[in-house]
């Protein structure tokens, strides 16, 4: 995990500039910094790179890497480099250290831009082709690692962080208005579709993709890689032992490092598979990192105390502070070069930060679990409408009420069939949206868009999941509350080959029992502990905005309604109404940690 800046500029960047750059990288990169530069088709390139040492701690591996005629700086891991090497040794390149930075970089020398389709891993990455002129940005196929891309006058800029685009370009980037009021209204899972990030002009380079540069001009990026429905005749035992296969393979992947590595552990499926397999399976020995709430809506305790005891591992509980909210989240929006998207990646952040003070390095996380084996609440009756036809469908709605049905507190997904008779609906999706819309000072209106990926109705919103709406939100926060404390973050179920296999599976597969996410739990049967396999309840890393913040002190109310540019764009009395009732409702909390957050960031960037 690095950070990396580049240029296509007129001329050479001001020392200045490339130091403020490579400073705003500082947290990404603790370990190491280098640049580089040269002349490429009339425009002048610079390349910038700061290292956090995570395989091959050797100086030999630092960047920018110079060989025989390419250079590279590179963000990520690619899991499968000593595969790779093996791979390229027989077609004659011969390696001068043991790290995946070289392997990036021969891999490139001999099957080029197709060398991207055989990387496991995340990665974004600049490549320089000395002999042919040649600049070649990629980014991996979910977008784990940020790229972030900005065409000014002054020439073309990239790097893994805005601050740094800020820092290499000169200028000051406008905030994005209308991105905002979207994030205030819709939330979170409004915010990719359209392409845009919190600041005007300035763009995320598309995952899956890689694109060519001579110069100042470009070719528009191009895909590597894409994820379809494809299902194929199988049994379900099929689908698990070959599941299982993926997901163990997934695992040992993210298991190499040179460094110790640590898991994000929670009470819920995801990570217990994640440190089942690591330790019961594949032998590691692997810390665990949880955070603890004591509301009893998100109070996750108990299963994780049971965890700790099933698996008998080290384990360092976080617990949440009482005082110093706003001062931490300032410091993160700050950070992160605009608001958190959920309370959340609060937490997580303070998650890193034990990770970090620990000695550790990297940490492994479920993210991309649920939309890859089902495991949001409407998923359950997406998969009922996929269902109908079958004659024991009743029987299916019953075990929904059951099980799963009991915990669902969203109004539209209350019904069974809720999308057997109305399948295009997604009023769930931004529930809430006309009343945070209310607050706003002008008019604000967007329904939901889902694109169209496939025929199948659970499959579809599944992959608008993975590529539109969470997981690409999910990837950002991830990145950052843990790059924040240097910390870098591996994705476990985000693997290309496991991903592939799962859209093999036919759907009737994926829910039984009247649980969703049947083949994970399955999975985790054997190496974790059964209760929670068997619990039907989600509840995700989450706390009430009252258990961070006194709403009800003088001078937190004096702070939260002070002069501030939020109040050009949010009513500031409907804000007050609000902090003169209690703030129970989650929705309540989430539109007011999203406000506080807004708030910090358009302060900021005045």
């Amino acid at each position: 995990m690095c950070g990396i800046a580049g240029a296509l500029t007129p001329g050479p960047i001001g020392p200045e500039r490339v130091a403020a750059a490579l400073g705003a990288m500082q947290a990404r990169g603790p370990d190491g910094s280098g640049t580089f530069a040269a002349e490429v088709g009339g425009a002048h390139l610079s390349l910038l790179h700061t290292r956090l040492s995570i395989v091959d701690l050797d100086p030999r591996s630092d960047q920018p890497f110079r060989k025989a005629g390419l250079i590279l700086i590179y963000n990520g891991e690619i899991y499968n480099h000593p595969e790779l090497r093996r791979s390229l040794t027989d077609l004659g390149a011969r390696f001068e250290t043991s790290g995946d930075t070289e392997v990036v970089l021969e891999a490139y020398r001999h099957w080029g831009p197709r060398a991207f389709e055989r990387f496991e891993g995340m990665w974004a990455l600049a490549l320089f082709d000395q002999t042919q002129g040649v600049l070649v940005l990629s980014r991996d196929r979910f977008g784990e690692k940020p790229l972030y891309t900005w065409k000014t006058p002054d020439g073309f800029f990239f790097a893994s962080e805005i601050k740094a685009l800020q820092a290499l370009s000169g200028r000051m980037p406008v905030p994005n208005l209308g991105q905002l009021r979207r994030y205030l209204v819709n939330g979170y899972k409004s915010l990719y579709y359209r392409g845009e990030t919190f600041y005007e002009e300035i763009e995320e380079f598309p995952p899956a993709h890689y694109a060519a540069f001579t110069g100042r001009s470009a070719v528009e990026p191009k895909r590597y890689w894409n994820l379809c429905f494809a299902p194929a005749a199988m049994t379900l035992e099929d689908a698990v032992e070959g599941a299982r296969e993926q997901v163990v393979r997934a695992v040992e992947y993210r298991l190499r490092a040179d460094v110790p590595v640590a898991v994000r552990l929670s009470g819920g499926i995801d990570s217990n598979v994640i440190l089942g397999i690591a330790q019961n399976t594949l032998g590691q020995n692997v810390s665990a990192f949880s955070v603890l709430d004591d509301d009893p809506r998100y109070d996750e305790t108990a299963a994780i105390n049971e965890a700790v005891a099933f698996f008998g591992c080290p384990h360092t509980p976080v617990a949440i502070p009482k005082t110093g909210f706003l001062e931490r989240l300032q410091r993160l929006v700050s950070y992160f070069d605009g608001p958190l998207m959920t309370i959340s990646y609060y937490l997580h952040a303070l998650v890193s930060e034990a990770i970090h003070e620990a000695g550790y390095k990297v940490s492994l996380g479920g993210t991309g679990a649920d939309e890859l084996f089902t495991g949001y609440y409407d998923h359950y009756l997406f998969w009922l409408a996929t269902q109908q036809g079958r004659p024991d469908f009743d029987q299916l709605v019953q075990e929904w009420r059951d099980s799963y049905g009991q915990f669902v507190r969203n109004p539209f997904l209350q019904d069974p069939r809720a999308f057997i008779d109305k399948p295009s609906s997604r009023q769930h999706v931004f529930l809430g949206a006309d009343c945070f819309a209310a607050f706003l000072t002008d008019p604000f209106d967007e329904t939901h868009a889902e694109h169209a990926y496939c025929g199948d109705l659970l499959r579809n919103r599944m992959l608008n999941e993975l590529f539109g709406e969470t997981v690409p939100v999910m990837l950002h926060e991830d990145d950052l509350a843990a790059m924040a404390y240097s910390v870098e973050n591996r994705a476990v179920y985000l693997d290309a080959g496991l991903a592939e296999f799962l859209f093999t599976i036919p759907t009737e597969h994926l829910v039984g029992g009247g649980l969703p996410k049947a083949i994970l739990r399955r999975i985790g049967g054997p190496v974790a502990a059964p209760s929670i396999m068997a619990n039907p309840r989600k509840q995700g890393i989450n706390a009430p905005i009252g258990d961070l913040l006194a709403l009800d002190d003088p001078e937190v109310r004096a702070y939260l309604l002070d002069a501030s540019p939020i109040y050009d764009i949010v009513q500031r009395d409907r804000v007050e109404a609000l902090l003169q009732d209690k703030v129970t409702l989650n929705s309540e909390s989430k539109f007011l940690f999203s406000l506080i957050s807004a708030k910090m960031f358009l302060e900021s960037a005045a």
